[in-house]
């Protein structure tokens, strides 16, 4: 496993200011599909942004991750605890959890080490709910720098486990009884600055700057503000977005 603490520290004000945020009806259908409302855990949870959108519909939600850095930048409730803690071995109790959910992490896991922590927290009839977004899509033009920049300057930069996301986790095991979901959409409505501020918190990105000493955005920018058009336009931004539940016996 590559090491995802130095990788997401470098950037982590970045990452907590510019993430996508998820469709809140995702996040209400998932809450209802709980045998109950009592605690969900979000894993995985950098910054915090599921967690806030679990915590609208659960008593209490715990949040885990390796990455205290990220945690620090974590939005606080009264219902949210966060815990520095990996994946595979946590400090929740047995059969407690009611819905666990893994956003843009699981590619990170020791997958059998973290599945066997699913069966032992999880409460008869729990539910494990696994979400993941690709690349995003604006328009024709702008959709080509983007790829140019992730592909073509940023492609050996990015970890091995990005391969996962790529794929939409078609290649990884999901060992529980699967669950259909409705189709969701991952969209945004930003601003030329909001999507450069996002592009900035890519962990390749980061790699890539401490290498080499530059930020390799720079080379691109007037050609996003010339494909972007009036400057401070909003425009609708979208994400392929991949959300396997299943059933954890």
């Amino acid at each position: 496993m590559s090491n995802t603490c130095e990788l997401f520290s470098r950037q982590s004000d970045a990452y907590r200011a510019n993430r996508p945020t998820y469709d809140p009806a995702l996040f209400v259908w998932l809450s209802q599909q709980a045998p109950d409302r009592t605690l969900a855990w979000d894993c995985g949870c950098g910054s915090g942004q599921a967690t806030v959108d679990l915590a609208r519909h659960f008593e209490r939600v715990v949040g885990t991750d390796v990455n205290a850095q990220q945690l620090a930048k974590a939005e606080a409730a009264a219902n949210i605890e966060y815990r520095c803690e990996p994946a595979e071995a946590t400090s929740l109790t047995n059969a407690s959890v009611s819905l666990t959910v893994v956003a843009q992490a699981l590619h990170w896991f020791d997958l059998d080490r973290f599945y066997a922590e699913v069966r032992r927290v999880s409460q008869p009839g729990g539910q494990l709910a696994v979400i993941s977004y690709n690349l995003l899509q604006i328009t024709p033009e702008l959709d080509a720098l983007v790829n140019r920049l992730y592909y073509d300057i940023l492609g050996p930069y990015w970890a091995e486990e990005r391969k996962h996301v790529e794929q939409g986790y078609r290649t990884l095991p999901f060992p529980f009884e699967r669950i259909e979901v409705p189709v969701s959409a991952l969209n945004a409505r930003w601003d030329l600055t909001r999507l450069l501020g996002y592009l900035e918190s890519w962990s390749a990105l980061a790699t890539y700057q401490a290498i080499h000493g530059r930020n390799p955005l720079d080379s691109l920018r007037a050609q996003f503000e010339a494909a972007w058009g009036k400057p401070g336009a909003l425009r609708e931004v979208s994400w392929p977005l991949t959300v396997n539940l299943g059933r954890v016996a």
